[in-house]
């Protein structure tokens, strides 16, 4: 059985998916960018973006009763792989060890002209 998880504490989801899905004892996280709630895209430095990614992913996590920690699965997009190594300084920052399995792929375009997306799978 899977249900879907919502909260106004991230960026609403349009009609096409969901914000997470939680199903047998999973979290699947759609992608996040660096949104607000308000729905405000946040253009900062990737340090401010990357905050910004996670703020979204914790909310929906928590809506769950999840959270960070609970992350298995990492998948990380960019459209420019320069700044990976900045994604990596701050990214290690948000998650305690073991690390969260993680990918990282490079692609033209992303949502509303961001430059990174992060989706997830949690654990309850």
């Amino acid at each position: 059985m899977k249900s879907q998880i919502q909260t106004d504490q991230a960026p609403n989801a349009d009609a096409i998916l969901s914000q997470a899905i939680s199903a047998n004892g999973l979290i699947f996280v759609s992608g996040q960018i660096a949104q607000k709630p308000s729905g405000e895209i946040l253009n900062g430095t990737t340090e401010q973006k990357l905050a910004q990614i996670i703020q979204n992913i914790s909310a929906i996590l928590e809506a769950a009763d999840s959270s960070l920690d609970n992350i298995v699965s990492a998948t990380i997009y960019v459209t420019d792989m320069a700044i990976m190594p900045d994604v990596n300084r701050f990214y290690s920052t948000y998650f305690s060890k073991p690390l969260p399995a993680r990918a990282a792929i490079c692609v033209r375009e992303l949502p509303l002209g961001t430059n990174i997306e992060i989706s997830v799978i949690a654990t309850k």
